[in-house]
């Protein structure tokens, strides 16, 4: 399944249910199934609701709605926690001066940082230096604390991209990279939760690109992690416990704009895309904060 989040004419949180695999027209599910939860978040939360959603596919009532103008919103929009990896990949650990590490360079993101697919990403009036981050991303789907690598990916509800759009100058004003990383609208995410059964297991072998205004600038594969998620996820659950919604970004490949010479950042007018082999294509516009 392919599940979203956007606004209805009202400017009411709904779910939509992609039809198919590149479909044009998506189902309504609270319109359809009013006893389904609204969000998200609580759909995920939620037992048995996922499936139930799955049966909406073969529902000859389902009401049917267009893409076209949709107004997507962050995927979960209120997470109750953004956990982060960096230098999940040996080349962009690299690129910028690291040694491979022997931990993951975890570090938190908040939901105010978010924007949706098709949204603006705000370059912020402080700095100059917006870099773009190709990652894939994973929403937890059950309370998991102390996982194994035999049940870790019992507990992803599903994948989707992220945009790690970071503020180098201010990321490196502290020993720790958070400040550069919680701008508002700064982190671009969606457009659609994939299931895993739609994908390789632990998503796998999956390439991961970004392009600015059409230019590649990142090109990887999944396979290159050096904590996959089973791995990121045993880590995780070993000092906290993760909840429904959650979010969890796995890291980007070599290829960001202040480690080219010279150094390549966003600015207004300037458009961003994500695509994940199998997960698909997230795209924002650059814009000035005002």
């Amino acid at each position: 399944m392919r599940l979203f989040s956007y606004l209805d004419q009202n400017k009411q949180k709904r779910v939509g249910l992609l039809r198919a695999t590149d479909s044009k027209e998506f189902i309504d599910v609270a319109a359809t199934d009013p006893s389904l939860p609204a969000s998200l978040c609580d759909i995920i939360a939620t037992e048995g609701a996922m499936a139930r959603v799955g049966q909406l596919l073969t529902q000859p009532s389902a009401v049917i709605r267009d893409l076209a103008g949709v107004t997507y919103i962050p995927l979960v929009d209120n997470p109750g926690k953004i956990i982060c990896l960096g230098l999940n990949y040996a080349d962009h650990a690299a690129e910028g001066g690291h040694s491979r590490p022997d931990y993951p360079a975890f570090f938190m993101r908040g939901p105010s940082s978010l924007v949706g697919h098709l949204a603006p990403m705000i370059r912020p009036r402080v700095s100059d230096k917006f870099d773009y981050e190709a990652e894939l991303a994973f929403v937890v789907g059950k309370k998991a604390r102390h996982l194994t690598t035999q049940n870790a990916l019992d507990y992803v509800a599903g994948y989707s991209a992220f945009n790690d759009g970071s503020l180098r100058d201010y990321q490196r004003k502290s020993t720790q990279w958070t400040i550069g990383k919680n701008f508002d609208a700064t982190g671009g995410f969606g457009p659609w939760l994939v299931t895993p059964d739609e994908l390789p297991p632990a998503a796998d072998g999956l390439r991961i690109q970004s392009r600015l205004n059409g230019q590649i600038m990142q090109d990887a594969n999944t396979k290159n992690f050096l904590w996959g998620i089973v791995e990121t996820l045993v880590l995780i659950t070993e000092c906290m416990t993760l909840e429904p919604g959650d979010v969890v970004i796995t890291g980007t490949p070599a290829g960001v704009g202040y480690a080219r010479k010279p150094p390549v950042f966003m600015k207004a007018g300037d458009t961003i895309e994500i695509e994940i082999e199998g997960v698909g294509l997230l795209s924002n516009p650059i814009i000035d904060e005002a």
